[in-house]
């Protein structure tokens, strides 16, 4: 039985799998975020673990548990005393956009950033994040190089609070911004650029590199840790180019595999997939900043639940005309502006809240189909493979089907980053899941004029 555990932006999830892949029981904690200023966001590392422990008690006090597995969001950052173990300030989670200035300064190190990292210069990703919280906590480093601070993402935070190893998983250490996408190591000329001392940074590890002993399970230990998206791509049996996910959440991830990272598109980022043992397998992105973050603003705004939201958008015309562009926190692939501006265009005195949740539904699949576009320069795209938590929703994959103009399977157990990462784990132990079954919505006319609307409406947010 392996219990895997999901680490996400808004909730902890432990689901317990059995040797075929099926989910025997679960349970679930919320968690919250503190937005103290305007583009700031923030979380409580306490809490996280906290969340963590709680799940996973609360599942082995009633279970056998052979093995543990974790999934995790990524590239939030957390700076922690290494004596007491706890954090010194908060947790800058990964829509956090108050680094956005420091991007602006850095402009003439972009392109050497994007060659050494894959990835381009952005405030979601941690670089920017440890190092504002090293300058307030330690401007000068000399804390950081007597060795007294450790800093890490969410994996590496609780790894290291769970088993006593201060070390990061390989994929997420990617979405640093500071790992050397060629070599799979820190890259020191990153490091300095970013003044990050490497007295403080983990040792990165396999996927499939086991841990030490877990803290409250004797004998136990967690035998793969991934990356949310990276344990998506796992679950839904993705091992070579040519497929492509997309997990739908508060924000979106479109992922799928390239040989090499001489095959990044424009527009999308190249990644550590995952690394097995010593072999490293490069993936390519496309990061959405808002998808369903988009529906629930909307409900705050209008005083409707998600689910009242979700109806009501089924009882809008297709033809409506109103395009909602949510860059809330600016655009992230394949247009990595983060200067734009949210934007709703073509309402009127009978546009109602029905057609507002329609405009934001649609915004979701507008923005996934965005990156699927920019990803086939890599490879064909025929299909898209959908999961998370609003994936449950049938409107929804029609929409995404027939704006994307590509059929969308999406698996019947959507839950794909809590097996994926069960999924590695039981390979590494020599054992194996069954797959998935099935659903498959298809597109049902021609997506020219939506997506025409879309472009224009998009180029409206840039100035």
């Amino acid at each position: 039985m392996i219990l895997s555990v999901d680490q996400g932006t808004s909730s902890t999830k432990a689901t317990l799998f059995d040797q075929s892949g099926t989910a025997v029981t679960s349970a679930t904690v919320p968690l919250g975020q503190a937005h103290p200023r305007p583009g700031w966001v923030e979380q409580d590392a306490g809490e996280i673990l906290a969340g963590v422990r709680s799940v996973v008690d609360q599942i082995a006090a009633a279970h056998p548990v052979d093995a543990v597995a974790l999934s995790t969001q990524r590239e939030s950052a957390v700076v922690w005393d290494r004596a007491t173990g706890e954090p010194v300030g908060p947790m800058l989670g990964w829509q956090d956009r108050r680094t956005a200035q420091r991007v602006a300064d850095l402009t003439e190190h972009a392109d050497r950033v994007r060659a050494i990292s894959g990835l381009p210069l952005d405030p979601m990703f941690s670089a920017l994040k440890l190092q504002w919280l090293l300058d307030d906590v330690d401007p000068d480093r000399s804390r950081s190089r007597a060795g007294e601070l450790a800093v890490g993402t969410v994996d590496s935070w609780l790894v290291t609070r769970l088993t006593g190893e201060h070390r990061i998983e390989a994929g997420n250490a990617s979405r640093t911004q500071l790992l050397d996408l060629a070599t799979g190591e820190w890259s020191e000329e990153l490091c300095e650029l970013f003044h990050i001392p490497a007295a403080v940074l983990p040792r990165v590890a396999a996927s499939d590199e086991p841990t030490g002993e877990v803290a409250g399970l004797p004998g136990r230990r967690v035998h793969a840790v991934l990356g949310d998206s990276h344990a998506a791509l796992y679950g839904h049996g993705v091992r070579g180019p040519g497929a492509l996910k997309a997990t739908y959440g508060t924000g979106s991830s479109v992922m799928g595999l390239v040989d090499d990272a001489a095959g990044v598109p424009d527009g999308l980022v190249g990644t550590v997939a995952w690394r097995l043992g010593a072999r490293l397998v490069v993936g390519i992105e496309g990061n959405i900043l808002a998808s369903g973050a988009t529906v629930a603003w909307l409900s705050r705004l209008v005083g409707r639940s998600v689910e009242e939201l979700t109806a009501l958008a089924r009882t809008a015309p297709e033809d409506h005309g109103v395009v909602l562009v949510p860059a809330v926190a600016g655009l992230g692939a394949p247009h990595w502006d983060p200067a734009a501006r949210a934007i709703l265009v073509g309402f009127d005195l009978g546009t109602d809240p029905g057609i507002l949740a329609r405009a934001a539904m649609e915004a979701i699949a507008h923005q996934i189909t965005d990156v699927v576009d920019a990803a086939e320069a890599a490879a064909p795209v025929q299909a898209i493979l959908a999961d998370g938590a609003p994936a449950a929703d049938d409107f929804l994959m029609q929409l995404q089907a027939d704006l994307g103009g590509r059929s969308v399977r999406r698996p019947r157990y959507s839950r794909l980053s809590a097996r994926g990462a069960a999924q590695l784990a039981a390979d590494t132990l020599g054992g194996g899941f069954a797959p998935v079954e099935s659903d498959t919505f298809t597109p049902r006319h021609d997506n020219a004029e939506a997506r025409s609307q879309w472009a224009s409406a998009l180029a409206l947010t840039h100035g």
